[in-house]
């Protein structure tokens, strides 16, 4: 058999396949276990990659994912276009509207985007709040995080003075390094390392429009 293909497109299963129902509930228990990692999820689109023999043996090659307005683990991300290595699912399990089990751990590699505005709102509140004062205290000196604003390519952060009206203002350009984000202020010579969960590499990051955009990778345990 050749290689088998099936498209998920605003919620809607679409499956071109010789072998359709098949490839068509592993993408169903995919979109169901994609759904249990994620608070909510707009727009949404899976390609999945394998072969007829492959798929009978539960293996996958790969997965395409991209998706829109997305909120993960509190984290709103405007879009995310990823890429997963082999998968491999127990297919004795497989039923319909069941989620898939997942046999074991795979990599996922590509891009998110999160808007300034979605930032703000997430560092302010919880579970990131916590990050959101760090950053404030580690690059100003003062806590808590009053406010986060992304300007074209200059990352700039707020926060309030004791006895004083006015939020403090320094402002930061940011890059990838060592697997995270090195941040560097505009005024002086001094550089900040973000703290990256172990699992995740990011390898590129920038600042453009508004807009955070992140590339890398994260090794995804089930």
């Amino acid at each position: 058999m050749g290689d088998e293909t099936a498209r998920l497109r605003d919620g809607k299963l679409i499956v071109s396949t010789t072998t359709g129902p098949l490839l068509q509930l592993i993408a169903g228990g995919i979109k169901l276990w994609i759904r249990s990692r994620c608070d909510s999820i707009g727009e949404l689109q899976l390609e999945l990659h394998g072969s007829g023999l492959g798929l009978l043996r539960g293996h996958l090659r790969g997965a395409v994912l991209m998706a829109r307005d997305v909120s993960f683990q509190g984290l709103p991300l405007q879009h995310a276009d990823l890429r997963s290595g082999p998968i491999q699912v127990d297919v004795k399990l497989l039923q319909p509207g069941r989620m898939l089990s997942l046999q074991q751990p795979f990599v996922l590699q590509g891009e998110v985007t999160m808007t300034g505005r979605g930032l703000n709102q997430a560092l302010l509140k919880e579970p990131w709040r916590w990050l959101g004062d760090w950053l404030a205290e580690q690059l100003m000196g003062l806590t808590p995080l009053g406010r986060l604003h992304i300007d074209n390519d200059v990352l700039e952060l707020q926060a309030p003075v004791v006895a004083h009206k006015d939020l403090a203002r320094r402002r930061f350009r940011l890059c990838a390094d060592q697997g995270t984000l090195l941040i560097r202020p505009l005024d002086r010579d001094q550089q900040t390392l973000l703290p990256m969960d172990p699992t995740i590499q990011i390898e590129q990051a920038e600042l453009c429009g508004g807009l955070l955009h992140l590339k890398g990778k994260a090794d995804v345990t089930p």
